[in-house]
């Protein structure tokens, strides 16, 4: 079981043609990704060759679904092209959308998500500014290294792409049912409470592990949702405890303005609503494999 992204999922990719697009397309196949397409409005009825397979190029989303059956799409473009690839995407009402391209304008990620929210939430999307999602040994739809861990019970959830890897990395014994990055921008499409909801239904997860950092209320809305709604025991991250106030660190979400958005203080709303929280990746590793062990 996983969530979101399953084996069956079809992927198809907007900007396949380009470097980074050919790169990464390469790599999700070799990890057993079903890539049925990509698109380029000016390279439509090509093919491009990965390692002696031809994967067909459309000229839009629409078609692409169209003439394959996709239900995902990863978007590789440059952030200036990233508004219309993910309209386009919403338009089509293709069911996931990963928003792998970082440095999208603000304004812009507001106004995609608004759309998607107008027509009903056909399409989930997931980023900008993430490393996407893995269902390891099963699909991978995104840049996360397929090779760092195997298929098991625990379901992650992360803001950070780096983060996300090295946990990937400390649990690999253990295994993944999905890894989830949801990026770290100000806006962002599947938040932690998406994830925590869908890990909750999902009977082949175990345990949870949220990885979070400093700027905005994310982590403490997610709190709330923990204590209401999560039965499953849930282990936390949240990184920058020495990080400056008023600087921003990293995303361009993860900036604290007083005592809100600080480490110290999401941990303490996380572990009010019965979450362990590590103060290091490995320390949370450990919570981790504590709490499995009962």
């Amino acid at each position: 079981m996983a969530i979101f992204l399953t084996k069956e999922s079809k992927v198809i990719v907007q900007g396949m043609t380009g470097s980074e697009g050919q790169k990464h397309t390469r790599r999700m196949l070799a990890s057993g990704t079903n890539i049925v397409g990509g698109t380029n409005p000016r390279k439509a009825g090509q093919t491009v060759d990965f390692d002696g397979k031809e994967i067909p190029v459309f000229g839009t989303v629409k078609e692409a679904m169209e003439k394959t059956g996709a239900d995902v799409t990863v978007i590789f473009v440059p952030e200036k092209a990233t508004k219309a690839a993910v309209v386009e995407a919403i338009e089509a009402e293709i069911p996931l959308a990963v928003v792998i391209t970082e440095g999208v304008a603000v304004h812009d990620t507001a106004s995609f998500w608004a759309l998607a929210q107008a027509k009903g939430n056909k399409t989930r999307i997931i980023g900008p500014n993430c490393p996407g999602l893995i269902s390891p040994g099963q699909s991978n739809a995104g840049i996360i290294p397929a090779d760092i861990t195997k298929p098991g019970r625990i379901g992650l959830v992360s803001k950070s792409g780096t983060l996300t890897y090295q946990m990937m990395y400390e649990l690999r014994d253990i295994g993944f049912s999905s890894c989830v990055g949801i990026g770290g921008d100000p806006i962002i499409g599947t938040t932690h409470i998406d994830a925590l909801k869908a890990f909750q239904e999902d009977p082949e997860t175990d345990l949870i592990v949220m990885i979070g950092e400093i700027g905005g209320d994310a982590e403490e809305r997610a709190a709330d949702f923990i204590k209401e709604h999560v039965t499953k025991p849930v282990v936390g991250y949240v990184a920058g405890f020495t990080a400056p106030e008023g600087k921003t660190m990293g995303h361009a979400g993860a900036i604290v303005s007083g005592s809100s958005g600080t480490a110290q203080a999401k941990k303490e709303a996380l572990e009010a609503a019965g979450v362990k929280v590590g103060k290091t990746p490995s320390e949370t590793a450990r919570l981790a494999r504590a709490a499995l062990a009962g």
